[in-house]
């Protein structure tokens, strides 16, 4: 029996692209209930949550094996075929950020500070909301295959992809914010659950840094 892959494959990997972003944006928004649980103290529903990030990562993990191995190295293609792979490679970053930041989470069964909690939801939503941009950017790969990368969808999609870098730079101005928030908070939180805060907020942070990559990798593939 065909998988699901093999028959949107078809002649273009294009959509089993789509697909694997597809399931690395579920991956990403999967740490909303995470931190939710996080927050209400309720260390079940951040194991679950963190099982349910785990499981979409490996999904996303297996499309992207799929698709690699499926792309055959004479494939006629609109693109180079390398550039094609690192953004595939760009795409599934952020999925394993997503894992790392959830395992951290529940490995260290981490609390955030109450002062901290509500900063610290918008920051991720927000750094999450660079993982929807990216996907829409993406989205937009076959109608630039289909207008060879000339015209006006080229301009549409470049306004994605500066919309991108603004709500990546937003997450870079909110970052400095918690850190120095955190600072402030130091001297009624433990030292070690100190060191942990600040390596939960970088990796946050670096879960926007892996959407605005993939844009990069998109814009490298239009390029040429």
């Amino acid at each position: 029996m065909k998988s699901y892959f093999s028959s949107i494959f078809g002649r273009s990997p294009v959509s089993p692209l789509q697909h694997h972003m597809a399931k690395v944006l579920d991956c990403a928004e999967a740490l909303v209930p995470l931190f939710k649980a996080v927050s209400e103290g309720d260390y079940n529903a951040v194991a679950t949550a963190q099982q349910r990030v785990t499981d979409l990562e490996r999904e996303a993990d297996a499309l992207k094996k799929e698709l690699r191995n499926k792309l055959p190295h004479s494939m006629f293609m609109p693109f180079d075929r390398a550039d094609f792979l690192e953004l595939l490679r760009a795409q599934d970053r952020i999925a394993n950020k997503a894992k790392d930041i959830a395992g951290l989470v529940l490995g260290r069964k981490m609390q955030l500070p109450e002062p901290l909690v509500d900063p610290f939801m918008d920051f991720l939503n927000r750094a999450i909301d660079a993982s929807r941009q990216a996907k829409n950017t993406v989205d937009q790969l076959d109608e630039l295959v289909e207008t060879g990368f000339r015209g006006a969808e080229v301009e549409v999609v470049q306004e994605m992809l500066d919309k991108l870098d603004a709500i990546e730079h937003d997450t870079d101005r909110m970052q400095v914010q918690l850190r120095s928030l955190l600072q402030k908070l130091e001297p009624r939180i433990p030292p070690v659950d100190v060191m942990f805060l600040y390596q939960l907020i970088e990796r946050v942070g670096t879960l926007a840094d892996r959407a605005q990559q993939t844009g990069s990798r998109l814009q490298i593939l239009m390029a040429r």
